[in-house]
């Protein structure tokens, strides 16, 4: 059941207003026992719903009086109390993960061969964006198949965010795509890449027929594979993270001569 504690108040100023809402205008000795707030509290509780503007006194009238605000505007003034306390939370977060940035160090790369799998749209999603969003250097997504990221609009924005973060921070992205895929990209589609990472200079698309599959090469050591839905068209079923330099390495010599071949395109 909902609360006003719910919204920030103690269990003493919850019981003062709704008392006050109740007994209108009133004296702190009778809301002390109405509200069954002690009246060595009662002072201070009454004074924090002044503060709060949940409630206001007759300061003229001897012995003082106090009376309830409306039950809307005091609670609109909670929400906003508790939105304007969750930004500063959110802030303080934020300045935590900025020192902490600076302070873990992701330590050497294991030269070791490493891979990893997610199966499903959303689970596959989060791993090639998490990829994206590690990148350093360099980024090469190539696709042959119109797959979630490039015809599924929320998807595509998502992608489209990992990849202009990765441009801001330094990091050339070449995509290659079929021609046979620049006719199945929807409108929205193209216009974000238009607008959104075109106007990059280390960003640049080309198109070739002489591409197969999807996959993307991050930092010349790891490659994100797509794995295609057997069942379902257009819909990619998982995502293959391979962590092997020496992989990344052939599958970047067999891109550079297609890549070179292939012709610039302006979405």
């Amino acid at each position: 059941m909902a609360s006003l504690r719910d919204l920030g108040l103690s269990e003493y100023e919850a019981r003062a207003y709704r008392a006050l809402l109740e007994a209108g205008p009133t004296t702190a000795k009778d809301l002390s026992r109405a509200s069954d707030v002690p009246m060595g509290r009662i002072y201070d509780v009454l004074n924090s719903l002044e503060t709060q503007q949940l409630a206001r006194s007759q300061t003229a009238s001897r012995p003082k009086k106090y009376v309830a605000v409306e039950t809307d505007t005091a609670l609109d003034r909670l929400l906003e109390n508790k939105r304007r306390e969750l930004e500063e939370q959110a802030e303080q977060y934020e300045d935590i993960v900025d020192d902490l940035v600076d302070e873990l160090d992701d330590g050497e790369p294991v030269d070791e061969p490493f891979w990893t799998a997610s199966v499903g749209q959303q689970e596959a999603l989060d791993l090639l964006v998490e990829r994206l969003t590690a990148a350093d250097e360099r980024i090469v997504v190539v696709a042959s198949e119109p797959v979630q990221q490039f015809d599924i609009d929320d998807v595509s924005a998502r992608i489209t965010a990992a990849l202009e973060e990765a441009l801001e921070r330094g990091v050339s992205v070449s995509v290659l795509l079929t021609p046979e895929l620049v006719d199945t990209l929807p409108d929205a589609v193209g216009t974000r890449y238009r607008e959104t990472l075109q106007p990059h200079d280390s960003f640049e698309t080309r198109t070739s027929a002489n591409v197969t599959g999807t996959f993307e090469i991050i930092d010349d050591t790891e490659v994100c594979i797509e794995v295609p839905h057997p069942l379902i068209e257009d819909e990619t079923f998982a995502v293959i993270d391979l962590k092997d330099p020496e992989f990344a390495a052939d599958v970047g010599r067999e891109f550079a001569p297609r890549w070179d071949e292939a012709e610039v395109l302006r979405l």
